[in-house]
């Protein structure tokens, strides 16, 4: 069975923040990669009430043309394929149903919303174990001790320490930077999407 780091986001759009976070993540975990799994639209728009949503199909082929040029990187449609959003516990274990072993990635933004917005969470922890990694200035270790929900699943909680360079780096900053019209060259995503980038929003 294959081990390795399950990402799951918007990626609206993906940001260089994200795959080099990735990278940094399995390589300090010593996974066989990260597979990236983009939730739908339609939830990103209603649910997560973003501003924006890039088409599944859109945000689906960013992540594969970026994938295309990076052998540790993967990517599945088996959220956007269903007709709800899944909860994150089910896909893990679908995935597992495939041979697909993945421990959930996430920024440190998402650890408040592990106590109060997210199902199963002790299922995850406890099956697949979670990989945190620093976004702007969290204390990582100091939120996980000042809950005890999230204090008693510790064990199984691994922090990383990320570079400073892409901690404050958003897909909102990104959105933003495209409706300000700014040189596609200066936009902190993969080159090789950026066209996809600035067209999708046209």
């Amino acid at each position: 069975m294959h081990n390795w780091l399950g990402f799951f986001g918007a990626f609206n759009p993906p940001t260089l923040a994200h795959i080099e976070l990735a990278e940094f993540a399995m390589q300090e975990t010593g996974r066989d990669g990260v597979l990236f799994v983009p939730s739908r639209s339609q939830y990103i728009r209603v649910s997560q009430q973003k501003d924006f949503a890039y088409s599944d199909s859109q945000r689906l082929e960013m992540l594969e043309t970026i994938a295309a040029s990076r052998p540790w990187m993967q990517v599945t449609d088996i959220e956007i394929r269903a007709d709800h959003q899944p909860r994150t516990y089910e896909t893990l274990l679908a995935l597992r149903d495939r041979g697909i072993h993945a421990t959930l990635l996430l920024g440190s933004d998402k650890l408040p919303e592990l106590e109060s917005g997210w199902l199963y969470v002790r299922e995850i922890c406890e099956t697949f174990g979670v990989v945190c990694l620093t976004r702007g200035r969290d204390a990582c270790e100091a939120m996980i001790k000042a809950s005890p929900f999230l204090c008693s699943l510790s064990s199984c909680i691994r922090v990383l320490e990320t570079p400073e360079t892409f901690r404050d780096l958003s897909s909102s900053l990104v959105r933003q930077m495209v409706r300000d019209q700014a040189d596609a060259a200066t936009l902190p995503v993969p080159p090789e999407i950026r066209r996809m980038v600035m067209e999708g929003m046209q």
